[in-house]
């Protein structure tokens, strides 16, 4: 074989082994012949007609977490506050992805800039505090509508921290205060409610029972004198005296 014939072998070697390309298990290459799509290539080792007939662009499949950067808008009733999110989005049609965007990952964090900016919008601030889970499947739904055509999904959309003004952070604290305050009031009233039926019912039974009524002023001029640590002398009518001796010879008698 002579030396010419090797060199174009040599040269042929090396153009032939210059196409062969490799692509991880979560990549795919978008490949375009001539300036023209020819298809998906990929995972594992494929090969490219060289001297730039063919060409690729490489897209991840994995998960990509988005910081969405924070964001200042105003509530529906009129509260400015500071709103930042994260976006956890894929690429599941890399076609998509390469030729009907032109940069798809800062197309789709556009797109979360203004959906979280208009969906706050229309919330109150109430809503935006205590609805997040809401208020992030609107997002989500938001973004997914506008990036779908793009070969992208969302896997998970969040808002992470809602800051609000001071002014107002006071006054939400005032609130809270003020409804602990009524919630105690209540549960007071209700308690002095109670209280004061169960005493209008005892009052009831010693009205028709004088010994019950006489008992009782008994034991509290017992535990009057308990807590003062005294001696209490006491009068007692004639009538309950007689009870009480009437009860005890009947007591006697049930023993015999």
């Amino acid at each position: 074989m002579t030396f010419p014939a090797m060199v174009v072998i040599l040269v042929a070697c090396l153009l032939l082994l210059s196409g062969l390309r490799i692509a991880r298990e979560y990549q795919r290459a978008v490949v375009f012949r001539l300036g023209r799509y020819t298809g998906l290539r990929g995972p594992g080792i494929f090969w490219l007609i060289p001297l730039g007939i063919e060409n690729e662009t490489r897209i991840d499949l994995r998960v990509v977490t988005a910081p969405i950067e924070r964001q200042e808008t105003i509530t529906r009733d009129s509260v400015t506050v500071k709103v930042n999110a994260v976006l956890w989005y894929r690429v599941t049609d890399p076609e998509k992805a390469v030729i009907n965007v032109e940069n798809f990952v800062a197309a789709v964090q556009q797109v979360a800039l203004t959906s979280l900016r208009n969906v706050i919008g229309q919330h109150d601030l109430d809503e935006v505090l205590k609805s997040r889970d809401k208020i992030n499947a609107v997002l989500k739904r938001n973004v997914l509508d506008n990036i779908v055509a793009w070969g992208v999904t969302v896997e998970l959309l969040e808002m992470k921290d809602v800051e609000i003004p001071q002014d107002m952070q006071r006054v939400m604290a005032m609130e809270a205060e003020a409804m602990r305050e009524k919630r105690a009031r209540i549960i007071k009233a209700e308690a002095e409610l109670e209280a004061s039926q169960k005493l209008a019912e005892a009052a009831q039974l010693m009205v028709g029972n004088p010994a019950a009524l006489e008992l009782r002023r008994m034991q509290m001029v017992a535990e009057v004198g308990a807590e003062n640590n005294s001696t209490t002398v006491i009068m007692m009518p004639a009538e309950f005296v007689h009870i009480a001796g009437s009860l005890s010879k009947f007591l006697e008698g049930n023993k015999s």
